[in-house]
């Protein structure tokens, strides 16, 4: 009777909804967007609907990569509303790393056990598409075990354009040669040129965007998908965003995995004087890990939780409503930090392991493109911590302090 009375509750349209993607149809525009309303009851059982899916898509085991993000500049003319990070050239903190920062960077990043340099940075208006190809040579060379994840499509489209007429696949395919890995697919935020004019007029249009992950799967590389919601957009644009994403992928089954990326307002234009909304509630967050869940299977079945934006206790809720992967230690997070996340830039990997533990599930350390490095089924075998202490307890501008101070290059002899 109790069961009965539970049940009782749900809406019957949310009920047939959610059969329907359990047994495996695919959902349209109309439905996802009336499940992306739900409150109470009906949130309740699109929450464990979606991680009943998620146990039949995964299993029981939560992924994360050990991997650093570096940002190379926050130099950037673009102008997007909602970014915090980006600086013109004059501004006192405006900076460019040379490469001798960014290799310290990556053999702190091997020392601390990442198979992953995460790569992305403003759209400076002085370099060109071979400085990027210097930062992969660079790298690559001096680290050759490392996977380079780097040059969103907006970063790519800024590459092609400067570099004389140079086709597309053509760029793709020598960056590839120069040592990139897989491309971040971001510079997505809402694929809807009526939102992207308003959040973001000078950047690529969705046209674009298409283009440039179309082409790059096309020559082998992968990408992730991402979606920023929590500012002007409607759940109608939420809910084509992700069929959009999920028509593509049925073309080129290039993207590893999609990732939500809650907006962050604090210090940024979008709210502070476009009157965006102050991003997402945790019911939208978690609603929209299990949307995307139920309406990406089978075709994208990795899901990410963004502990960055969400917070590590949020995320582990987001791994019990459809997600299966916790996302990247990063040691090192410019972007969201400057527009006012406050959940730090660094979550070790025995962090990961505990609070994977936390919900029941199983850890496991996967590199970039999801393969399977290393379980930790059993607690009293976990590896001992690869960060001093000291270090593991920083966070906020005592860890942005310190990252600055080691990756300055040891001064020269003579100096």
């Amino acid at each position: 009777m109790s069961l009965e009375r539970l049940l009782a509750d749900v809406n019957p349209r949310v009920a047939r909804t959610l059969d329907a993607a359990l047994d495996g149809r695919e959902l349209g525009a109309e439905e996802a967007e009336f499940l992306l309303a739900t409150t109470g009851p009906d949130l309740q059982a699109l929450l464990r609907t979606a991680d009943l899916a998620r146990r039949d898509d995964c299993g029981d085991d939560v992924s994360f990569v050990v991997n650093r993000n570096i940002n190379f500049t926050n130099v950037c003319y673009v102008g997007c509303s909602f970014c915090g990070f980006s600086r013109h050239k004059e501004d006192a903190d405006a900076y460019d790393h040379p490469m001798e920062v960014m290799l310290a960077k990556a053999e702190n990043a091997v020392a601390r056990g990442a198979t992953e340099l995460c790569i992305q940075g403003g759209i400076h208006p002085s370099k060109d598409h071979t400085h990027y190809h210097e930062i992969l040579t660079t790298l690559k060379g001096a680290f050759p075990q490392l996977h380079i994840h780097a040059f969103s499509p907006e970063e790519q489209d800024f590459a092609q354009r400067k570099s004389g007429g140079m086709p597309l696949a053509e760029l793709q395919r020598w960056l590839v040669d120069a040592g990139l890995g897989t491309m971040p697919g971001t510079a997505a935020e809402i694929l809807d040129d009526s939102v992207r004019r308003v959040i973001s007029p000078n950047k690529l249009r969705t046209e674009r965007w298409i283009e440039i992950v179309t082409s790059a799967h096309s020559i082998g590389l992968r990408s992730t998908s991402t979606l920023m919601y929590g500012h002007i957009e409607s759940t109608r644009h939420v809910a084509e965003h992700l069929l959009l994403l999920r028509e593509l992928q049925k073309r080129t089954g290039g993207f590893t995995e999609f990732v939500p990326l809650g907006f962050i307002h604090e210090r940024n234009i979008l709210f502070n004087h476009m009157h965006a909304r102050p991003g997402s509630s945790a019911p939208e967050d978690l609603r929209l890990v299990a949307v995307a869940r139920l309406l990406l299977r089978p075709w994208i079945t990795n899901i990410q939780v963004s502990w960055v934006k969400m917070g590590p206790k949020l995320a582990q809720l987001g791994l019990m409503s459809g997600a299966n992967d916790f996302g990247g230690t990063l040691m090192e997070e410019s972007i969201s930090r400057e527009s006012g996340s406050q959940h730090g830039e660094n979550l070790p990997p025995e962090d990961f392991r505990r609070l994977i533990r936390g919900i029941g599930r199983t850890p496991v350390e996967r590199n970039t493109t999801y393969g399977v490095l290393r379980r930790f089924d059993d607690p009293e075998k976990d590896p001992p911590s690869r960060e001093p202490a000291h270090e593991r307890e920083l966070s906020g501008p005592a860890r942005w302090r310190l990252e600055k101070e080691r990756a300055q290059p040891a001064p020269s002899p003579s100096s």
